[in-house]
């Protein structure tokens, strides 16, 4: 097991103030992309499948907040650099790709497209701009495969989390998955958990809803049922490194979730004997959130308040959501000056084992 990361300190890039994006979206590879970075037996099935573009959503991409004026900022790295990374002043950014491959039937078929996706992001994108950091593929349908792509970019330190979809098959505390999160702490990657999913259950406890606004709204809903399920299953005393990254949750609905889950918890941890703390403790020592987009109010003083329920500052860390235009690039309004510094970058340096700065 590596050194638990939960008591390492803030400031391996000194005092300069840093600045880590831990969320931007590039494009979606499409079969000409991925085919030079797959095994020849898959590349063939990749076109024999007519599998090219693989989104994650349900709806179109032209209804989603995207920049349409101009797309390039998407298509390289390049683009990226000239649209974001330079006017925001990031001295890394963390690529999150929504592939397919989360929801695919074969568990091998998932496996193929995880490995190159993540050998394209590699080449394509992390080559190409040192400030580059990405989120690795795995495929949590076969969790064997899953260690073993974990184990072969645990070298590659500018792969600094996994990621999880947070609509899968299963609630993600189940014990099928700790293989995935013991290896995962073993090599220093926190656990990232995006909005996505396989649609093949509803996103609430009363089924399908009509409207995106509907869809957007509550998802808090299926991030507290992740939350839940981690800490209930015991994930987090079985890898007591594990750092688990929320993005795009928004920030208000967890203080709710902390009090009402250590409160019942006080009455119902017969049930769970392996919790020996309650369960707010664990969120705050192993939960992250990023700020984008941010969930609280417009005025500032009134959203100073919400964030100041938060239990713990060094909970939340900067995100852009970039290139969506439904967020706002830089930090929430009404994030106390205090904060800034630890927010924009030094809550990230903490928070992720494997990131490095090289242009600092």
């Amino acid at each position: 097991m590596t050194t638990d990361v939960m008591d390492r300190k803030p400031g391996k890039a000194g005092t300069r103030d840093v600045r880590i994006d831990c969320d931007i979206h590039p494009r979606l590879p499409r079969l000409p992309d991925l085919v030079p970075h797959a095994a020849r037996y898959w590349a063939e099935m990749f076109d024999y499948r007519n599998i090219d573009r693989q989104e994650l959503m349900t709806y179109p991409v032209s209804t989603l907040p995207y920049r349409p004026e101009d797309p390039s900022v998407q298509a390289d790295a390049a683009g990226l650099a000239a649209a974001h990374l330079d006017p925001m002043a990031v001295d890394a950014g963390i690529l999150n790709v929504l592939s397919g491959a989360h929801a695919a039937y074969d568990p091998y078929l998932a496996a193929a497209m995880c490995e190159a996706t993540n050998r394209w992001l590699a080449a394509e994108w992390l080559e190409r701009d040192p400030r580059l950091r990405a989120s690795a593929l795995v495929p949590f349908q076969n969790p064997e495969a899953a260690v073993a792509e974990i184990e072969r970019l645990a070298q590659d330190r500018r792969f600094v989390q996994i990621l999880a979809v947070l609509g899968g098959e299963k609630p993600l505390g189940r014990r099928e998955y700790w293989p995935i999160y013991r290896a995962a702490a073993d090599h220093g990657f926190a656990l990232a958990i995006h909005p996505g999913g396989t649609a093949r259950h509803a996103p609430t406890q009363s089924g399908f809803v009509a409207t995106r606004i509907e869809e957007t709204v509550l998802q808090n809903q299926t991030f507290a049922s992740q939350v839940a399920s981690l800490v209930a299953e015991g994930v987090f005393n079985e890898v007591p490194s594990l750092r688990v990254v929320l993005m795009e949750s928004g920030i208000s609905w967890l203080p709710g979730l902390m009090w009402r889950m250590s409160k019942d918890w006080k009455g119902a941890r017969i049930e769970v004997p392996w919790l020996d703390r309650p369960p707010i403790e664990y969120m705050t020592r192993h939960l992250r959130l990023t700020t984008q987009p941010f969930d609280g109010p417009q005025d500032a003083v009134i959203a100073a308040k919400v964030l100041d329920q938060l239990p713990a500052p060094e909970m939340l860390m900067w995100s852009s959501d970039f290139p969506h235009r439904h967020a706002e690039r830089g930090l929430p309004r009404g994030l106390p000056e205090a904060m800034h510094k630890a927010v924009w970058g030094q809550n990230a340096l903490a928070t992720y084992e494997r990131l490095e700065l090289s242009n600092v």
